[in-house]
């Protein structure tokens, strides 16, 4: 079910030249490469990035052609940027405003149904925090053609200049990813990253309630029970905020590491009351 995509990104968009023989057949398959590409939407989830939202903007403007961003609730000047930002290019900006934080799960809930009622191929989630780089979002729009989600790995290869990730998130990323591989027969190296592609058709398979920052979680027990396609692309590791907040007791590890696998085991009662869990994972979670 799950493809481990070891190759580098390109980072400019299209250059088909390389791969293509004979050379004169490399303009159609350049143009069929933009059509897909221009089917995309690319959302932001935002929540109080003041400082890092103007740049990010201008980057995935670079690589996208329709941009949507899911203000959560920021009262730290963000709105007022976004406002100003959507109102300079309206054709291309499109803003959903929170009346309050959410959550993370929340705003990729609103970007995903945005999505389907716009009729986009897919969608491209990328944080607005800068530790994601939008040069990479057509490596991930063309991967998609060939699987249903596209997930960045920070974990998949080693880039010069990787930050050192916080060891205790690293051990709780660790610990959630080898769980999941082993419930749901997935081969994920990185279960958190917010570097996706989904295509459109496996939003449609897909039933997320979940509204925060656990939402990954219930998102790979949905796509095991719809039998999604899943390719990982890596992606290089980047910590700029290493005191980012998960929200009162969630800060503590052990709490957060509890939860999330609360979440998980919640995920999983769901699916199969609904009687949606593949046979192989039946057998896993009610061995005989």
């Amino acid at each position: 079910m799950t493809d481990d995509f070891q190759s580098d990104e390109c980072s400019t968009p299209f250059n088909a030249d390389a791969n293509c023989r004979p050379k004169e057949n490399c303009s159609s398959r350049d143009s069929s490469a933009r059509d897909w590409a221009t089917q995309w939407l690319v959302a932001l989830p935002v929540y109080n990035e003041v400082d890092y939202v103007d740049e990010v903007l201008d980057q995935v403007l670079m690589h996208a052609g329709r941009i949507l961003v899911i203000d959560d609730g920021s009262s730290d000047g963000t709105s007022e940027k976004l406002r100003a930002r959507q109102a300079e290019d309206p054709k291309r900006i499109s803003v959903i405003h929170h009346g309050k934080n959410r959550g993370y799960g929340a705003a990729l809930q609103s970007a995903f149904k945005y999505t389907l009622e716009h009729d986009f191929a897919g969608v491209v989630t990328l944080d607005c925090d800068g530790q994601h780089q939008p040069h990479r979002i057509p490596r991930f729009i063309e991967a998609a053609k060939s699987a249903d989600i596209v997930s960045g790995s920070r974990y998949l290869k080693k880039y010069e200049g990787d930050d050192e990730p916080p060891q205790e998130r690293m051990f709780i990323n660790r610990r959630i990813t080898a769980d999941i591989n082993e419930r749901l027969g997935f081969s994920l190296t990185d279960a958190f990253c917010g570097f996706k592609a989904y295509r459109s058709n496996a939003l449609k398979a897909m039933q997320i309630t979940d509204e925060g920052y656990a939402m990954p979680l219930e998102l790979w027990v949905q796509a095991a029970a719809a039998g999604l396609s899943v390719m990982e692309v890596p992606v290089p590791l980047i910590y700029l905020d290493l005191d980012r907040s998960f929200g009162g007791s969630l800060d503590h590890a052990e709490t957060r590491l509890k939860y999330y696998n609360q979440v998980l085991d919640d995920a999983l009662d769901t699916v199969r009351e609904q009687g949606r869990l593949p046979e192989t994972l039946a057998k896993k979670i009610n061995p005989a």
